[in-house]
């Protein structure tokens, strides 16, 4: 299952983990690109699930985790990808309505997927991944809501790896680095974006996380562009 699924880091990991064999459960509050998405994916034979919910709607996560469970019959893994930029400005300016929209989506959405998923992964003993950032470590000046949910967000993966231990349930959180995305566009508009890596180019911290290979790691941070396969 992965949030946000529809495009930039969400849709490389979605092509990434088909291409692998995985089963692929996307949502994301727009269709259209998802729509778009899932049909480039089962052209090529890949078996996806797409599905337009809301993270931060309880009753839409619901639906998206039954959803999945009713065509795949299980969750084998989570990656907590969906996520909203918002203004970035001094906190003194920083408007409520936006700071709440903030938090809905990148940390309280996230607390929402993760808690609905939680009876399936201890069956599959599977795990979940949580997309930080780099500003998702520490507090970083104008940076407002965006990266007080990201450290919220590193606060909650640690949690469920502690509480979740005894269920053999995983839980990390990944900082991708610059990428070619969107909403790095719209953080840094000056920046050149020829630079900066594609989002597949992050995507195989990601593939060790939910691989068997994985199992044994939980509580972790990684940054993906610095992660070199163990072994």
């Amino acid at each position: 299952m992965i949030s946000g699924g529809s495009r930039g880091l969400g849709a490389a990991l979605a092509r990434r983990l088909a291409g692998e064999g995985a089963s692929v459960s996307l949502c994301s509050r727009g269709s259209e690109s998802l729509d778009d998405l899932a049909g480039e994916l089962i052209s090529s034979g890949h078996d996806v699930l797409a599905t337009s919910a809301d993270v931060a709607s309880e009753s839409d996560v619901a639906n998206w985790v039954t959803a999945t469970l009713d065509r795949f019959g299980r969750v084998d893994s989570l990656i907590n990808n969906a996520s909203m930029l918002g203004p970035r400005c001094p906190i003194e300016t920083y408007p409520p309505d936006a700071w709440r929209s903030v938090l809905s989506v990148n940390l309280t959405g996230a607390f929402l997927c993760a808690r609905a998923v939680i009876p399936s992964l201890r069956e599959s003993r599977g795990g979940m991944v949580h997309v930080s950032s780099g500003v998702g470590d520490h507090g970083r000046p104008f940076w407002g809501a965006y990266s007080a949910s990201k450290n919220g967000l590193e606060a909650l993966s640690e949690m469920l790896a502690g509480e979740l231990a005894d269920d053999g349930i995983r839980s990390n959180a990944v900082d991708p680095g610059k990428m070619r995305t969107e909403m790095r566009a719209a953080a840094y508009p000056d920046e050149d974006p020829m630079t900066l890596p594609m989002p597949r180019d992050v995507t195989d911290v990601f593939a060790y996380l939910v691989s068997d290979a994985g199992r044994a790691v939980t509580g972790q941070r990684f940054r993906a562009q610095e992660f070199v396969l163990p072994g």
